[in-house]
């Protein structure tokens, strides 16, 4: 996920307190629009696919509410949200967002427990932050009952620009053994994310897709997985479905933008028809958390994102 200014129109409903320069705009703006459009019938389709829109994806006018978006979605045929900055945003919102989709029949996907942009918080072997680090991971399991679900994402922070690779595998495998020790009696699942170095996340621990299949290998816990995000892995490595095929039984959620661009499925260079074939193909039915922008501004921008989703959707 490129977080730097992810959300941002959505930070700014909730009062939360800012996540970077965000993925929402790749004009640096996140565009307005009307508060009517793409309001269908009660006869539109649900996707076939678990698609995971976030608050802000479509860039609906900053003066609709939580609820209201939700509602937006489900009548734009989206049965499944999930809200990466949840942790940032009141009680009372949150309580206001569960209830919504659950009366919906709508389902919740991830949120961050923990995360860090600049500090080595996994990879290293400062207590006070992995201590912290802890700490934030066993806030968000009331956060997950809250919403209802089991996907908590963490961010394994920094690499060690000191610390021998193999040594900093073993301080990250060590924390995640114990994140486990705090997801698994409640039946939660953490995922976590290779996030690219050559755009958007240099000197992240977590890059490449081999590394995180060996840390989940290593830990070898049910409630430890991996988050596979077609845009990163394009980025950084590449050869999309044999990866993905190789690591496949370690995979716990997925998440789709475009390259270049971050922007929505269609709009560059990966074939998310074939992509989201073979995984459903594969038997996934899960989220599929939509984590991009729009390549074009206001009304046009999310009808195109619209569509785009039903070409892609495998049948």
């Amino acid at each position: 996920m490129r977080r730097r200014n992810f959300l941002k129109n959505s930070v700014r409903l909730a009062g939360a307190a800012a996540y970077g320069k965000g993925v929402m705009a790749s004009n640096n703006q996140l565009q307005e629009t009307d508060a009517s459009l793409a309001t269908p019938s009660n006869s539109v389709k649900p996707f076939n696919s678990k698609f995971s829109p976030d608050f802000g994806v479509f860039a609906l006018t900053p003066r609709k509410n939580f609820a209201d978006q939700i509602k937006w979605g489900y009548d734009n045929g989206f049965r499944a949200w999930e809200c990466t900055m949840l942790r940032n945003i009141s009680v009372s919102d949150q309580e206001t967002i569960s209830n919504t989709i659950q009366k919906l029949g709508m389902e919740f996907g991830q949120f961050v427990g923990t995360m860090d942009f600049e500090r080595v918080t996994f990879a290293g072997n400062d207590r006070s932050l992995r201590e912290k680090s802890l700490k934030e991971m066993k806030e968000s399991v009331e956060i997950a009952r809250r919403m209802n679900t089991r996907f908590i994402h963490n961010v394994l922070g920094k690499s060690h620009p000191e610390l021998p690779y193999e040594f900093q595998m073993v301080n990250a495998i060590e924390l995640l053994k114990r994140a486990a020790d705090i997801y698994e009696p409640h039946g939660m699942v953490m995922v976590m994310e290779t996030m690219n170095t050559k755009i958007n996340h240099a000197g992240m621990f977590l890059h490449l897709i081999p590394q995180a299949y060996a840390l989940s290998i290593a830990v070898g816990r049910k409630s430890i997985k991996m988050l596979f995000d077609f845009y990163h892995v394009q980025i950084e490595e590449g050869n999309l479905l044999p990866m993905l095929d190789y690591v496949w039984d370690e995979v716990g959620y997925i998440q789709i933008g475009d390259t270049p661009g971050r922007n929505e499925p269609t709009s560059g260079e990966i074939n998310y028809t074939n992509v989201l074939q073979h995984v459903h193909d594969k038997g996934y039915r899960s989220f599929l958390g939509l984590e991009h922008g729009m390549s074009r501004p206001g009304n046009e921008g999310v009808e195109a994102a619209l569509k785009a989703y039903r070409s892609i959707d495998p049948k």
